[in-house]
């Protein structure tokens, strides 16, 4: 079931592997992080019916945190690790037609360079009841001036979006840390997107995580003071558009 290999791989695309690298180091090495990714995937099981028939998979695993949450979850991404179930490509998805009931993808919407394409591998794999959750970056007024400047991604605010249906091998890195927040909540594409019907965008305020530094930098404040910063995350919420910094989307195949 394997789909992808080093073969198809450019040579950027081995900085997917690095990020894994560096991001499972700090990961260890920083509980506050764990706290604050523990409230993300929260909300990502809160749109997961556990009760819809067909296996969940995430794609683009990255270090393999939601199968602390859904142990029965199949992790999957471009190379392999010994924490995942399966290595495959976002858009050529090794599963029959109808078979999942949800796909999960973490931070994985912004590195799809023609989104249209994976969205029409989803709706293939997806039973009619299924779900496409995604949890992604939100730019607001305050955070794009965070992700841009301290995030080693390009936020490509005013980049063009492909509006392909189809990529092509090879498949070079891409990252815009802006689409999600452009296609869903800007709706710069009308009728975006096409087949899909919108169960609920999201978007918060996330001081709590942009102040942690991430996977790449270090934390601004001490972990005793999370519950603080959270109780100020709620609070800000009420407008994303000023202070949000992250959202979380669910679909369903009309």
């Amino acid at each position: 079931m394997t789909t992808a290999s080093d073969k198809f791989l450019t040579p950027p695309l081995s900085r997917h592997q690095r990020e894994i690298e560096r991001n499972l180091a700090a990961w260890r090495r920083k509980p506050l992080l764990q706290q604050i990714y523990a409230g993300f995937y929260r909300r990502i099981l809160e749109l997961i019916d556990l009760q819809a028939p067909g296996r969940i998979v995430e794609i683009g695993s990255g270090i393999g945190n939601l199968k602390a949450c859904l142990p029965h979850a199949i992790a999957t991404d471009l190379f392999p690790n010994p924490w995942l179930d399966l290595v495959c490509d976002g858009y050529e998805l090794p599963f029959a037609a109808g078979s999942l009931s949800h796909l999960v993808l973490f931070d994985v919407f912004h590195h799809l360079r023609a989104p249209n394409a994976f969205l029409r591998e989803a709706r293939r794999v997806l039973t009619a009841s299924g779900r496409l959750i995604l949890c992604e970056p939100y730019i607001s007024w305050c955070s794009r001036v965070a992700y841009g400047v301290f995030h080693h991604e390009p936020v490509a605010w005013r980049a063009p979006i492909s509006p392909a249906e189809t990529l092509p091998r090879p498949r070079a890195y891409y990252a815009a840390q802006g689409n999600a927040t452009r296609l869903f909540f800007c709706r710069e594409q009308p009728d975006w997107p096409p087949g899909w019907k919108i169960l609920r965008a999201d978007a918060f305020a996330s001081f709590s995580y942009l102040l942690s530094g991430g996977f790449s930098k270090p934390a601004l404040y001490p972990a005793y003071c999370l519950p603080c910063w959270q109780r100020l995350d709620r609070l800000l919420s009420r407008w994303p558009r000023l202070f949000g910094a992250r959202c979380v989307i669910g679909l369903r195949p009309r």
